[in-house]
């Protein structure tokens, strides 16, 4: 297929590389010439501007929009669509609000142009190892950009099949409608905004494993603390242990990989601040959540302590204080710590 990349950032750019090496044709497009120069050197034809990429591309035309969510995105694909035409495609590959996936496609299709929201996960690691893929939109057009998606996503692998998922244990109404495409990396889930809906709440669930792993790994740092009985302290390699539970723990996964990496490089971190930022998809998981009254209490506290990871002291913390000193004489230690 052909398809119209927009968007040559840490994960545009491999994608496209992702599809050329599956057979695809890209034309591609950055507000940064050389990422555009970069790309055309591997095979993709550059364009100079966005009517430069759409006269390009042959009808019926598809374009993937991968920039930053918010007002970069809305604005490209308004302006894409006022210059494509009946029939055209907007993908949405990045981290935009659901809801505005709803408005986006409304306002396109009285135009006849399709838009399909599609949450990509797989970072800077995608190239490799494939792009989960989470689609939204009409279920023709989603058929229709299925080659796309299968180059994108990892496939099966080497990754067992969850038992109770194959086809002889199920009616063949139950396989028809469990849309087996889960297990090779993609899925339409839905209607419009449904894709980046199922990617907010990945993210928001990130968010939780993440503080998880980073409190479970301050206490086991903490252990060598000098405030501690000696014979309960305890100076452990947390690389090592961050090895060893890669290997046969409940606890194994993707994060506690790239955890190990990172303390194998740094064992001390300090090459980090500390200083962790938030994309919007976790405040926009909890405000889900509050839409439909469910408790989220873990991911909202992962939230608020990727919050508090950007200030030193809040003013809370010296209420805190303030109280401790007064009912009961405790005193700040010199650090303020």
């Amino acid at each position: 297929m052909q398809l119209g990349m927009i968007g040559l950032g840490r994960m545009g750019a491999n994608m496209a590389r992702r599809l050329m090496k599956a057979g695809h044709a890209c034309v591609v497009y950055d507000q940064e010439p050389a990422n555009v120069e970069a790309l055309a050197r591997e095979g993709a034809v550059g364009a100079v501007s966005l009517e430069d990429l759409l006269g390009t591309l042959a009808p019926p035309r598809t374009v993937w929009v991968m920039i930053p969510a918010g007002e970069p995105t809305e604005q490209t694909v308004r302006v894409l669509g006022e210059r494509m035409a009946k029939g055209d495609v907007v993908i949405d590959g990045g981290n935009s609000h659901f809801k505005d996936d709803v408005r986006r496609a409304r306002h396109l299709a009285e135009r006849g142009i399709h838009y399909v929201d599609v949450g990509t996960s797989g970072g800077i690691w995608g190239s490799e190892r494939g792009y989960c893929l989470m689609v939204g939109g009409e279920a023709d057009v989603v058929g229709r950009l299925e080659p796309l998606f299968r180059a994108l996503a990892p496939r099966r692998g080497e990754i067992l099949r969850t038992p109770g998922r194959e086809e002889k244990n199920r009616t063949a109404s139950e396989v028809s409608s469990l849309n087996e495409t889960a297990e090779e990396g993609y899925l339409h889930c839905g209607p419009s905004g449904a894709g980046h809906f199922v990617k907010m709440i990945h993210n928001g669930i990130e968010y939780g494993l993440m503080q998880a792993y980073a409190e479970g790994f301050d206490i086991l740092r903490g252990a060598r603390s000098e405030d501690l009985p000696e014979e309960i302290r305890y100076n452990l390699n947390l690389a090592d242990i961050a090895e060893l539970w890669r290997r046969g723990s409940v606890v194994q996964s993707w994060l506690l990989d790239l955890t190990a990496m990172a303390l194998a490089e740094d064992p001390s971190l300090e090459g980090y601040t500390g200083h962790v930022a938030d994309s919007g998809e976790g405040r926009w998981t909890i405000l889900a959540a509050i839409e439909e009254s469910v408790s989220a209490d873990v991911l909202s506290a992962s939230l608020f302590a990727r919050f508090r990871s950007r200030r030193k002291h809040t003013f809370g913390e010296k209420v805190l204080s303030a109280m401790r000193k007064k009912f009961g004489g405790h005193l700040e230690r010199p650090s303020g710590g």
